[in-house]
């Protein structure tokens, strides 16, 4: 019988991304709030979102935010500290698979401060070893690259079965695919900040779809991966 490992995508994947674009809009509408005396600012900046406008374009051009640019704004997005969760399901399905002894990583593309930021916040670190964390920027490659499923392949694929679980076909699983591992996807419940899509070629198409994340523990508890 061969060890199982399972790496996993953050973005969507662990949690909704869209719970990090709050925070962030939170944090920035806070500040602009108080240091320019408005109010209302968040939901402005959330209708702006829904609409499909930039946001931030949309906030400098409707209040004399003088000494405010779109970089200060974008860097506040990336940088600041997320006020994020994982939900009852993801730590339930983290929980089980740790008490199991199954090793667990991440790959994930972004860069380094926002990623290691939404980690820390979002208590990663309780299930995942420092060397077993990807994240593209401080990797010096993106997962279409396929370097870091490269790097996992080397360190881990004698003697265990593998596992991704993503939620974009675009980039989640060609290279796993390719490198015979378990693919999984994750079904966009409608709060994903960028559409699913699964009109890609064949080998990128993941291997399984579950709906719910708690669903992967009976995937991967299955006689038949053995």
């Amino acid at each position: 019988m061969r060890d199982k490992v399972v790496f996993f995508d953050l973005d969507d994947t662990l949690y909704h991304e869209v719970d990090f674009l709050k925070s962030a809009y939170r944090d920035i509408a806070s500040f602009v709030e108080i240091n320019y005396h408005l109010q209302g600012i968040y939901a402005e900046m959330i209708g702006y979102w829904e609409a499909g406008k930039n946001v931030f374009e949309c906030l400098l051009a409707s209040h004399p935010l003088h000494d405010l640019t779109i970089k200060d704004l974008l860097l506040s997005y990336r940088t600041h500290i997320p006020k994020i969760a994982l939900n009852i399901e993801t730590k339930h399905t983290l929980d089980w698979l740790h008490a199991k002894g199954i090793r667990l990583g991440l790959i994930t593309d972004g860069r380094t401060l926002t990623q290691q930021n939404k980690i820390a916040s979002l208590g990663l670190k309780n299930y995942f070893e420092e060397q077993d964390i990807y994240i593209s920027e401080a990797f010096g490659s993106e997962k279409i690259e396929g370097k870091s499923f490269q790097d996992v392949q080397q360190r881990y694929g004698e003697g265990n079965k593998i596992f991704y679980v993503g939620d974009n076909p675009k980039k989640d699983f060609a290279w796993p695919n390719a490198l015979g591992w378990i693919t999984i996807c994750v079904l966009d419940d409608g709060q994903n900040i960028h559409s699913q899509q699964f009109n890609v070629d064949e080998s990128c198409l993941p291997q399984y779809k579950i709906h719910h994340i708690e669903d992967l523990c009976k995937l991967i508890d299955k006689n038949s991966f053995d």
